[in-house]
């Protein structure tokens, strides 16, 4: 045997083997994954992403994809002539904009990481608004934030919060059932959608679910410090310390705020991890070394 062509085959055997622990871990168990950023913008990287997670379904795991879709709405709104405004890392969405938010949403990204999925050998399902409705019951935005130069109350138009995951919707009672994909839109009771931060709806189906893990990839390596060196580990405690001194701010601060409310409520782990990095998802959790920052709550009850 060719030692080129056995050195390979010891290596692809080590890999399998190194993974085998973690698919004994989590095998049966929840993984919620929110998906976005730069990876959603590649092809390579989407058809990586998704084949990552059919996976995970095959192996036994029970993944629950949340997406984004922050920058396809940035150049939709672009296109038709608006303007894209943040706050504290959230669109302020008028009525113009939330429409443009659910075509590329609902009718574009949704669909398409559905169509990719099934392709690749599992079936997949699209979960909110104007499509399997109603996971998200959802009301509007309450916190209030203050324009620095009118000094008036910022408006936030048809931004929403979670209220409530109508879990039985995700059909994770059995490891054969199709693998959900939710869009970030959510419905109050007067039929009213709202555009949600696609980080606090992966945390809140984390919560909602009990989920072994939640996995949130993103534009960056980590969480990284004032050098901007990645932190590998945090507890929820020195991640309050990093936004009161500034270190973590603007899009960051939605998912940290989504981390620490997840792991409050029982989710064991949380990993922010750098989507653009091909395969990041099975690399963090099928192998010894694993990628990103992770944040534990080491005060949660046992």
């Amino acid at each position: 045997m060719p030692s080129e062509f056995k050195q390979k085959s010891t290596r692809s055997v080590n890999v399998l083997l190194e993974g085998l622990p973690y698919i004994q871990q989590f095998r049966g168990k929840t993984i919620v994954v929110k998906y976005g950023g730069n990876a959603m913008q590649s092809p390579e990287l989407q058809e990586a992403f998704c084949n990552d997670i059919v996976l995970m379904k095959s192996v036994g795991l029970n993944p629950v994809v949340v997406h984004g879709g922050g920058p396809q709405i940035s150049k939709a709104i672009d296109r038709a002539g608006l303007t894209s405004r943040f706050v504290q890392g959230l669109r302020i969405t008028d009525r113009d904009t939330m429409d443009i938010v659910e075509e590329v949403v609902i009718n574009e990204i949704n669909k398409e990481l559905v169509q990719v999925m099934t392709a690749q050998g599992w079936p997949a399902f699209g979960l909110g608004a104007n499509l399997e409705g109603g996971l998200i019951h959802a009301r509007k935005f309450r916190h209030a934030f203050v324009d620095p130069q009118s000094g008036s109350p910022i408006e936030f138009g048809f931004v929403g919060e979670v209220k409530k995951i109508a879990t039985e919707k995700l059909r994770l009672n059995s490891l054969k059932n199709a693998i959900p994909i939710i869009a970030p839109i959510g419905i109050d009771e007067f039929g009213r959608s709202y555009n949600i931060n696609a980080d606090t709806v992966a945390g809140a189906v984390a919560e909602s679910v009990q989920a072994e893990k939640l996995v949130i990839l993103t534009n960056t390596q980590g969480i990284l410090d004032k050098d901007g060196t990645l932190i590998p580990a945090l507890t929820i405690e020195q991640l309050e310390t990093l936004i009161g001194e500034g270190t973590i701010s603007q899009g960051m601060l939605p998912k940290v705020r989504c981390v620490q409310h997840a792991l409050k409520a029982g989710v064991q782990t949380v990993q922010i991890i750098d989507g653009r990095l091909i395969h990041s998802a099975l690399l963090e959790i099928f192998t010894d070394k694993g990628v990103g920052t992770m944040i534990t709550n080491p005060g949660r009850p046992s």
